[in-house]
């Protein structure tokens, strides 16, 4: 009989008269049964209690702050915002890169012999030798060697200072990059090196925009022939792309970078008061 009451107080959700004579009285005993109970009462609520509401339960604010503090570390507010509204500067820089390969693509009508522009490949390769570094070095250490003027020898030493200038320049800043050249260059180029397997910047056009402006400022030139030199070096830059050498970006970036070399060379200036050792050998 007891333990029908019990269990209809039980299942009915509120303790047995006898547990709250006993809670209301000052036996020890009596009040551990009714902790006992209690407890045993609030368990079995629990179970009783629909799946959903457990489920809301384990989903609360405090449950997850205690049970996934580690993920709500990893997903910050700062992080969300990050992926939702990326940052000007990033959208611009995919942009320029994404419009610099479909310009650099469709400029490259000399990439390949079954290009639009595939029979003038020969004649771009040809202005792709006079803008290489070695025909220039030696050209230059050839006039060097048969001056026999003393103004000629110290312009001549200086640009032979300035093609060495960019030589290293140019290939610290491609190993830095490391850009890889476009798909649809071929690798036939005249006299390459390790590092000419990089894209950026273009050394063709860093030294024509370097040369071109030495020559202006430092030697005695017509005026066709002032404007064969300029001409000479907007070709240069300009077949770098249609052979698919480089893309716009590189280019346009090695031009500026040429006319920086020239500045830096002029400032450098050697003479025969700055290093009179140098002239005497």
């Amino acid at each position: 009989m007891a333990l029908g009451r019990r269990s209809s107080s039980i299942n009915g959700r509120m303790p047995s008269p006898r547990i709250s004579r006993a809670a209301s009285s000052g036996n020890p005993n009596a009040n551990g049964r009714f902790e006992f109970m209690s407890l045993l009462t609030t368990k079995i609520n629990v179970i009783d209690q629909p799946s959903s509401v457990r489920h809301r339960t384990s989903d609360s604010p405090v449950h997850r702050k205690d049970s996934n503090s580690s993920s709500t570390q990893q997903l910050l507010p700062e992080e969300d915002c990050m992926k939702l509204n990326p940052s000007f500067l990033g959208i611009a820089l995919r942009s320029l890169l994404a419009v610099d390969l479909w310009l650099s693509k469709k400029m490259g009508v000399c990439a390949r012999d079954g290009s639009s522009w595939g029979s003038a490949r020969p004649m771009m390769k040809l202005v792709e030798i006079s803008g290489h570094g070695i025909p220039w070095i030696a050209g230059t250490v050839y006039c060097l060697y048969r001056s026999d003027s003393s103004a000629g020898r110290e312009v001549i030493l200086n640009l032979l200072f300035a093609l060495l200038l960019d030589l290293i320049l140019v290939g610290i800043v491609k190993g830095i990059v490391k850009r890889r050249r476009p798909t649809q260059n071929r690798m036939d180029m005249f006299a390459t090196f390790s590092v000419d397997k990089y894209s950026f910047p273009s050394g063709h056009a860093t030294r024509a925009a370097m040369v071109s402006r030495f020559m202006l400022n430092h030697l005695v030139l017509a005026v066709p022939v002032r404007m064969l030199v300029m001409l000479w070096a907007i070709v240069v830059c300009l077949s770098r792309v249609m052979l698919g050498r480089h893309n716009v970006t590189d280019v346009v970036f090695g031009f500026f970078m040429g006319h920086m070399q020239y500045s830096l060379v002029e400032y450098f200036w050697l003479s025969p008061n700055t290093l009179p050792d140098l002239f005497k050998i």
